[in-house]
């Protein structure tokens, strides 16, 4: 593959980060200073790590790949506190951990094949 966004795991993570924005959007400005801004940075991290370890070597694409799954796992956890405190409803959270839950399967199924052919 010679173009980083025709991978299904970055189309479907850059397809996500903006729900999350324009959800953050919609907070109150403290909210979106203090949990809002740490969780936009850190869905926007799981498809920039994408294509930015893409033309690496695969030893270092998957060492991007960690990255983003990092990213992808505090997403999550940015999510389950924003239900937490009451800035998003039971049923978004559910809908964006489980869309987030399929990112991190295949980012982990990426790097493994990555690390398979090293």
């Amino acid at each position: 593959m010679k173009d980083f966004s025709k991978l299904d795991v970055y189309k479907r993570s850059s397809a996500l980060f903006p729900k999350v924005y324009r959800i953050v959007r919609l907070w109150s400005k403290d909210d979106q200073r203090e949990l809002g801004s740490q969780l936009i940075r850190a869905a926007n991290s799981i498809h920039a790590n994408i294509a930015e370890g893409f033309s690496k070597s695969p030893r270092d694409f998957a060492r991007y790949i960690n990255i983003a799954l990092g990213s992808c796992d505090e997403t999550r956890s940015h999510l389950a506190d924003a239900f937490s405190v009451g800035l998003i409803d039971c049923e978004i959270e559910k809908n964006l951990i489980s869309d987030y839950e399929i990112v991190g399967k295949q980012l982990t199924k990426l790097r493994q094949f990555l690390l398979s052919n090293t």
